[in-house]
């Protein structure tokens, strides 16, 4: 079945358990932005406990509903270097940190203009990791509602999110504050490796 999803930076475990339930992804190219989702936002585990990375994005204030595909990223401050700096203070006693960093760390230097095109390069860096083989596509029209796709555009969704009931596993300062659930993918990767992809095919949403 092909699932229907707004790209996201570095997707939730939420996003990632209906990924590895898919034959295919349709990333939604036509709505418009809307603030403090998943879009330009992701979280993970720090030794404080949660924290979350924001992606600056420029709005144009002319424009009143600007397209999410139009949406530029604001690279006046460093953000990719200030989240590789955190990722790596959070994950590098992990076990599978170093195992991955040679990979994603090009995606922290590459300078992207649109927030798009950083989010789904993020996806399809993500998937080569976890060895997910999935199709992708765009989409070409905006529907609010559709029919032939399993539609999981709610995900993109922060406030109010349900508890999905995943299951636990060992995160690096669980002792301190105990499990988190529904980080980035980032946080179940560095700390599961190899074992993530069986561990989200073991997971259900609905």
């Amino acid at each position: 079945m092909i699932t229907l999803i707004h790209p996201t930076y570095f997707p939730s475990i939420a996003h990632y358990v209906v990924f590895a339930k898919s034959e295919q992804l349709m990333f939604e190219m036509e709505d418009n932005f809307q603030k403090q989702t998943y879009r330009n936002r992701t979280y993970v585990y720090g030794a404080n406990g949660k924290l979350m990375f924001n992606v600056p994005v420029r709005h144009n204030k002319e424009i009143k509903n600007q397209k999410y595909k139009d949406i530029e990223i604001a690279n006046e401050t460093p953000w990719q270097r200030l989240h590789w700096k955190s990722l790596e203070s959070a994950y590098r006693t992990s076990p599978y940190f170093e195992y991955y960093e040679d990979e994603l760390r090009p995606l922290f230097e590459k300078r992207y203009t649109f927030l798009m095109d950083l989010n789904i390069d993020t996806i399809q860096l993500v998937n080569e990791c976890l060895q997910l083989e999935i199709e992708t596509a765009k989409t070409m029209t905006y529907e609010p509602i559709v029919s032939n796709m399993n539609d999981f555009r709610k995900l993109v969704v922060v406030k109010k999110e349900p508890d999905y009931g995943f299951e636990k596993y060992t995160q690096v300062f669980d002792a301190k504050h105990d499990f988190i659930p529904n980080l980035s993918i980032l946080d179940l990767l560095f700390n599961e490796g190899t074992n993530a992809l069986s561990y989200l095919e073991q997971q259900t949403i609905s």
